[in-house]
């Protein structure tokens, strides 16, 4: 939580269309919600009809230094909603393209979980790809709108830690972005 009359710098847009049946990304929203410095905005429990309103997302990404987009991998990628939003916010004329520089300066970071364990994410492994190929898209968008790439914070084998290791992944989780929160707030 901010200190009165503090903007949080640091915006975590999170989408899991089934939390309920999620352990590990249950608890990094927690450690999320609870960090200093960070707003959080849970875009299925915002528009479950799907029906964005693009002037108040746009507003939000404004106000804030770091956005954040937390999820858990679905078919090596985000969930539908999270692409969604992505398609309807970050349009041409704002995030990118003639005139499109409103997130020039900003910082994009990704936190994600995989069902899988690290070494499916290797070219060897069964998912044949790394985890940062799998996010190269999300790379590139912020390359396109100007925006610093953070490294990801990524969770493999969500589903297969036991809770005090998820807890563990979650404490670390809180300390990443109160430290991005921190120095989005010493550059501004």
């Amino acid at each position: 939580m901010e200190p009165e009359g503090r903007e949080p710098s640091v915006l975590v847009v999170f989408a899991h269309p089934a939390l309920e049946r999620s352990r590990a990304n249950t608890v990094l929203a927690d450690a999320a919600r609870d960090a200093a410095g960070v707003r959080f905005h849970d875009l299925y429990e915002t528009y479950p009809d799907f029906v964005i309103d693009v002037e108040a997302e746009q507003r939000k990404l404004l106000a804030h230094q770091v956005i954040a987009l937390q999820f858990p991998m679905y078919w090596y990628s985000t969930p539908a909603l999270m692409k969604e939003w992505l398609d309807l916010v970050w349009l041409h004329g704002f995030a990118y393209g003639k005139g499109g520089d409103r997130l020039e300066g900003k910082q994009l970071f990704v936190a994600c979980t995989t069902g899988g364990p690290a070494q499916a994410y290797h070219k060897r492994g069964y998912n044949r790809f790394t985890m940062e190929e799998f996010l190269r898209p999300l790379e590139q968008t912020a390359a396109l709108c100007g925006m610093t790439w953070e490294n990801p914070y990524v969770v493999h084998g969500a589903r297969l830690k036991d809770s005090a290791h998820i807890q563990g992944e979650a404490d670390r989780y809180r300390a990443r972005l109160e430290g991005l929160a921190a120095g989005a707030r010493e550059t501004v």
